[in-house]
Order: C-alpha cells, then structure tokens, then sequence
C-alpha cells in the first residue's frame, strides 16, 4: 500500500472501503432447541435432567400456573414464584431473587411470556442459575442474552450470556389459548425483531439472513393463523397448528437476529415507550413497527428494503407490510393503549439520547415528533 512522503499509511477514502472485500465479526450462542407440538412435560424434564438440577424454581404468571405445574410435574420443584410484572420493575426482581436463594435452587423454569422470562433472567443474572425457557407467547426473549429491568420510569437493558436460556422448549399446544389479539401482537413484535435487525448496530450477512427467513416465516404463518381462526373441521385445526408452528420457528429466527445484530431505533423507541408509559410490550412493538419502517425506508437502502420487500412478495416493503396488518387485523393506534399527545415530548426527549447513532436517517426531535404523532 502507498505511503505519504512521512512514510504513513493514508487514510482509505469512503469509496475505497465500500470496494473491500466484506468483514465482520458474528458471535453464535451456545443454546439447545427442543421443538415439538405436545412434547413440553417431555422435553422439560429431559432439559431438567441433563443439566443435573434436582431442584429447580418455576417462574410463572398466576394465570399460567396450573398449566405450568402440570408441565413441571416431577421435576422436583423446590420454588415457585408467581409475582410476573410487566417490564421487569427491579423490586420484583429482587424479590424472585430472595426467593431463589432461600430456596437453594439449582435451576430456573420460565414457563410463560416475554416478562416471565425476562424475570427468570434478570434472578440468572446475579446468580448464574441456568434457565430453562417455555414460551407461552411469540416475544423471543427465551433465545436472546438481553436482559431488562425498570425502575424510576426507566427501563434498563443489557447483554451478559448468563442470562440466556440454556434450553428452550417450543411446543405449539401452549399457544393454543392464546386470545387472538395477543397472538397478533406478540407475532408482530418478533417480526418487529427482524425488520430492526436489517439496520441494527451490529446487523451483518448472517443475522439478516435470520431476520429474512424469521419475516417469511411469520408472514406465513401469521396469515394462516388469522385465516384458520374459528375454523372447526379438521383441515381447520391441522392448518392452526402448522401455522403456529410456522410461527413459532419464525420467532426463534427473529429473535436470533435481534440477538446477534443488536436493538436498532425500533426497539429503542419502544423501550422508551413501555419502560416510562408502562405501556403494553406486544401492542407498542406492533403498532410501531410500520412507523418505523417507513422512516428507516426512506434512507434508499434499496438492497435491505428489496429483500424484506420479497419476503412480503410486493415491490414495496412498506406497502407490503401495511397489507398483511390489515390481512390479520394488526393494532394501528398508541392512543388505544394509554399514549396521549401530551406524552410526546418527554418520550421524544429519550428516544433521541438512545437512539442508535448510525441509523440510517437521523434521528431527530422533529422527526419522532412526527412519528410519534403518526403511531398515536
């Protein structure tokens, strides 16, 4: 390489470095997936025996507990901790803590949605317990090592590899119940997962790939829920469960892209939005991520919007999200879910110190403004 007449190496000019051959760092996590409809008091106790527990704590909602206990049945439960709030608040968190030490567990059972475990993490982030996650929902947390807790109107995330789950156990039958509205929400924060994942601070070739398939894979399976919805035969029924299978690997791909790519604007806007409006995760992540995606658009990246534009099978990604929330009738409105116009400033005033300094297009106080003034 030339030199100057001070013998240093020049600095490349952009053009150059846009010719050099592609590098990145990509990390993998270690983490083992058990998968299977109606398998989840099998694969529980297999995951409870390989990692040598004999007394594990079981995380759970009082409204999933009786479900959740039968699931557990034999595994030597030595705690159970029902206590699951919303966003983590840290007092809850050092309460499951306390809970897990008197008890002397040796393991953690997260038998329920994003919060529940998203507590399991933030008790295996001080003690290092291993976790065994159960999703009830499509939120994605049980395949990520991002942790985050609330308190003073203030949520607080973070990545350490304590708190992801050793083992996941995805069986479709516990989704079953799911009231349709929240099985659209929570589907639409995961593929809020793979659409911030495009231009997220650490997006490469290898977590977009997870977050394309994860979009297709929802897509799909998404529409073929909102069209078996109701459906009483047995085509009805068999096409339910392949579709929530469909969505429940999708999630797993969506949150594996979040993982390694890290929380680009969408999701900082919306931890901005539940952590200080105690708003509700799933519906702030749906409504939000058309908003966003249209402003991230508008930077022309044409290679990011294209292929996410293929997976909707259109020319344009924006419109061909916009089809498929009124396909499975989407939530559209923050109004709806306790914002007010009178809460904009303050929530633009955080978003804008958190947002992630490479996004595409700047972000900006008027420009959230009028995003926020959109989504409301």
């Amino acid at each position: 390489m030339p030199t100057d007449d001070r013998g240093r190496t020049p600095q490349r000019t952009q053009r150059e470095r846009k010719m050099t051959p592609l590098t990145f760092n990509h990390r993998l996590l270690t983490q083992e997936v058990r998968f299977g409809t109606g398998l989840a008091a099998v694969n529980v106790g297999q995951a409870v025996t390989s990692l040598g527990a004999n007394r594990p704590m079981l995380i759970t909602s009082a409204r999933e507990e009786s479900q959740a206990r039968r699931i557990t049945d034999g595994t030597g439960v030595a705690a159970v901790f029902t206590d699951v709030v919303m966003h983590v608040p840290r007092e809850v968190a050092e309460r499951a803590r306390r809970v897990a030490a008197d008890a002397d567990v040796d393991a953690l059972i997260a038998i329920g949605g994003g919060s529940t475990i998203g507590l399991a993490k933030a008790v295996a982030l001080t003690s290092g317990l291993p976790i065994i996650a159960v999703p009830t929902t499509y939120a994605g947390s049980e395949a990520t090592a991002v942790w985050g807790m609330t308190e003073n109107r203030t949520k607080t995330t973070g990545t350490d590899t304590a708190v992801l789950p050793r083992v996941v156990v995805y069986d479709s039958d516990l989704l079953s119940t799911l009231p349709t509205g929240m099985t659209v929400a929570s589907g639409l924060n995961a593929l809020a997962h793979c659409v911030d994942s495009l231009w997220a601070p650490k997006a490469d070739p290898i977590n977009r790939a997870h977050a394309l398939e994860g979009a297709r894979l929802l897509r799909d399976g998404l529409v073929g829920l909102s069209a078996a919805h109701g459906a009483a035969d047995e085509v009805g029924a068999a096409q339910e469960v392949a579709s929530r299978e469909l969505t429940l690997a999708g999630c797993y791909l969506a949150a594996l892209s979040f993982s390694s790519a890290g929380a680009g604007l969408h999701h900082k806007i919306c931890h901005v939005l539940g952590g200080t409006f105690n708003l509700p995760h799933a519906e702030t992540h749906a409504i939000v991520l058309p908003h966003v995606l249209r402003f991230n658009a508008a930077a022309g990246d044409a290679a990011h919007v294209g292929r996410l534009a293929e997976v909707f099978g259109v020319e344009d990604a924006v419109d061909g999200l916009e089809e498929l929330y009124e396909r499975i009738n989407a939530p559209r409105h923050l109004g709806e879910i306790g914002f007010t116009k009178d809460n904009i400033p303050e929530a633009t005033e955080h978003i804008v110190a958190a947002a992630p300094k490479d996004n595409p297009v700047p972000v900006t106080e008027d420009a959230m403004t009028r995003l926020l003034m959109q989504a409301l």
